[in-house]
């Protein structure tokens, strides 16, 4: 199995979050397919700044032991909104994961934007992007391709996917697509236009359009996405308002399954400080 993954979203594992007042469940009808997302707003009229998240590699819009509903709370608290929501073939899409690409990831984020701004208590102006893993790939990308994002925080972001799961692509290309095995979940069917565009893609490249706000996040342990990638990150960022934190003992999951949950509360505390000063 390939060590690139994001999500380690082993349903025996997942910790309990309690459902926030604020929170709901939609099924958004996106211009692709429909997306199951999970909106979490703050108490009050609004309007609010707001997050969308996009999840990593296997997993879903809980993300990793259920960290983006750890996360989304405590955005709450701080007077901002978030949606999370299931890249098409992953959590509760109704599609296969061959409809899955960077381009797809991107348009389905815009079709989770567009709903957040459908509703009254959402400030439109003021976006925020976060990305764990792949999704921090979408995320940067997002931010490249479209002007209206004004922050943006990649937890463990892969800023080069060119040689992603290098060993799969001759099933892919014989198949048009390649059976992705993880040991916590069912396969996944990546497709032969999701190695095109990772391929074809320079993410660093379309980060430098992007002149907002980034934030890159790593574990100093990591040993799926590089830590010293947060350099490359700020690098590529066309904007003056570019940082990297690295936090000490953390690997790519933030030590979420540990129970140690110290590095992950770090974490969430310096997501929510950056997005409190940069919405």
């Amino acid at each position: 199995m390939h060590k690139f993954v994001s999500a380690l979203a082993f349903a025996a594992l997942a910790l309990p979050v309690a459902v926030q007042a604020g929170e709901e469940t939609v099924m958004i009808k996106g211009s692709q397919r429909t997306i199951p997302a999970t909106v979490t707003l703050p108490e009050g009229p609004g309007p609010f700044p707001f997050v969308v998240m996009y999840h990593g590699t296997g997993s879903n819009r809980h993300e990793a032991g259920n960290g983006y509903d750890l996360l989304a709370p405590k955005l709450a608290e701080a007077g901002i909104a978030s949606a999370r929501f299931d890249f098409a073939g992953n959590g509760d899409s109704p599609v296969d994961y061959k409809e899955y690409t960077f381009s797809s990831g991107v348009a389905d984020g815009q079709d989770v934007i567009a709903y957040m701004r459908g509703l009254a208590q959402i400030d439109d102006a003021r976006l925020g992007v976060l990305g764990w893993s792949q999704g921090g790939t979408i995320a940067m990308l997002t931010a490249g391709r479209h002007d209206d994002v004004r922050s943006v925080v990649t937890w463990a972001g892969a800023l080069d996917m060119q040689g992603a799961f290098a060993e799969l692509y001759p099933e892919a290309e014989k198949n048009g697509f390649a059976v992705m095995e993880f040991e916590w979940r069912t396969p996944l069917n990546l497709s032969l236009d999701w190695f095109k565009e990772a391929r074809s893609t320079d993410v660093a490249a379309e980060l430098a359009n992007y002149k907002g706000a980034v934030l890159a996040i790593a574990g100093a342990n990591d040993d799926v996405v590089p830590p010293a990638t947060t350099d490359a990150i700020v690098a590529a960022a066309g904007g003056d308002n570019k940082s990297k934190s690295i936090i000490d003992g953390a690997d790519h999951t933030f030590n979420i399954f540990s129970g140690d949950m110290s590095a992950f509360n770090t974490l969430i505390a310096q997501t929510v400080d950056w997005f409190k000063a940069t919405l």
